[in-house]
């Protein structure tokens, strides 16, 4: 094949463009019949990313890292290249399940995952919990404590719970962003169950609600993601550890803690020429692999999607990374939201922890739920 020659625009965050930089080189290096193209690495966070390229597509870098929750986006502005054949099972066989399946809009593959790093989970002083994986052990060995257990139950935690039970809460847009139908189950039986577990949580004369190691106070126990590993260790020493978020008990039945899950995600935009689409799919996949993501991994501490690598000592030693990999397997990737899903969901919560449904019957809590769905449904245009 003739690869033909030009130049590859990438976009990636700012943290990691020296590192695309040096793994870039590497990839000609090693493959010299596609050495007719030179590589423009320009920074662009994640969170930009789509906002920038569905602007002028045409414009768009060949090649750019993005968070899962504006891949809908991305393919409705024809932005993306769907991924076939062996690149497909590469992407679906080399990375752990939610990462797999964040690549994914319905059946079609349409990204590689760069990592599995974005979630929550439970940090937790060994010397006092007993069994990190019981929700009830934990609030039962706090209070014998004397201490704090930390969990918010603001909108991107709540889910935890909620999704747990089965319920389901998503939404659609259309090709300009616009949100346009919802998947909403929250006033259901599920819900119910989901609803009753928080508030049994929240009751607890231990319970604190907040997700932030460094607002925390005299904790045993808290839900926060790998951004706050290093003041969790500082807090809590040699009785640092780190657990998936445990399972709860409610109507006699038991759930596993689940929630969003979060992951960064690389594009290749659609290409005229067949060979450069070739020169930057192969590119894109040497870029998602096991050495690259080990070497950002040790370089930037992002934390690796793709199997082989989550297996690598230096990061199973990552105790917080360890655990976020373990319960990432119980969520779902996040998809897009409108902003008032966040403050009406912050607002539910914050009903919760104030104590307004104390005492509240299986039918009150229902209506709540009920008004709560009424207001997501309003949502949609």
């Amino acid at each position: 094949m003739d690869f033909g020659s030009g130049q590859i625009k990438i976009w990636v965050p700012d943290a990691i463009t020296g590192v695309t930089d040096t793994l870039c080189k590497s990839f000609f290096e090693a493959h010299p019949e596609m050495n007719g193209y030179t590589v423009a690495i320009e920074p662009m966070g994640e969170g930009d990313a789509a906002g920038n390229v569905i602007t002028d597509v045409e414009a768009a870098p060949d090649l750019y890292a993005f968070a899962q929750d504006q891949m809908a986006r991305l393919v409705t502005a024809g932005a993306l290249t769907a991924i076939t054949g062996d690149y497909a099972t590469f992407v679906q066989e080399s990375n752990d399940s939610g990462a797999a399946a964040a690549a994914k809009v319905g059946s079609e593959v349409y990204a590689f995952p760069l990592t599995s790093d974005n979630g929550y989970f439970l940090y937790y002083d060994k010397s006092v919990i007993t069994d990190p994986s019981s929700l009830d052990q934990i609030i039962a060995d706090c209070e014998a404590a004397g201490k704090n257990f930390y969990f918010d139950t603001g909108s991107w935690y709540q889910t935890a719970f909620f999704f747990a039970t089965g319920c389901e809460l998503s939404f659609e847009t259309d090709e300009k962003g616009n949100f346009t139908s919802i998947k909403n189950t929250y006033a259901s039986e599920n819900g119910l169950k989901a609803l009753k577990a928080i508030r049994a949580m929240s009751e607890s004369k231990c319970y604190q609600d907040g997700s932030n190691v460094g607002n925390a106070v005299n904790w045993a126990a808290i839900v926060d993601g790998t951004w706050d590993s290093s003041s969790a260790k500082e807090v809590l020493g040699d009785n640092y550890a780190c657990a998936p978020l445990p399972k709860f008990t409610v109507d006699g039945e038991t759930f596993q803690l689940g929630g969003f899950g979060g992951f960064k995600l690389l594009g290749v935009k659609p290409q005229a020429e067949v060979g450069k689409l070739a020169v930057c799919m192969e590119l894109a996949k040497y870029l998602s692999d096991t050495d690259a993501q080990l070497t950002r991994f040790n370089e930037v501490g992002w934390g690796p999607s793709n199997v082989t690598a989550q297996q690598d000592p230096a990061v199973q030693a990552d105790e917080a990374l360890s655990a976020l990999g373990e319960q990432l397997q119980y969520t779902i990737p996040q998809g897009q939201y409108p902003n008032d899903y966040w403050s009406e969901a912050d607002a539910l919560g914050e009903t919760i922890c104030g104590g307004n449904f104390k005492g509240y019957t299986d039918e009150q809590l229902m209506a709540e739920l009920e008004a709560f769905a009424s207001k997501m449904d309003a949502l949609v245009q």
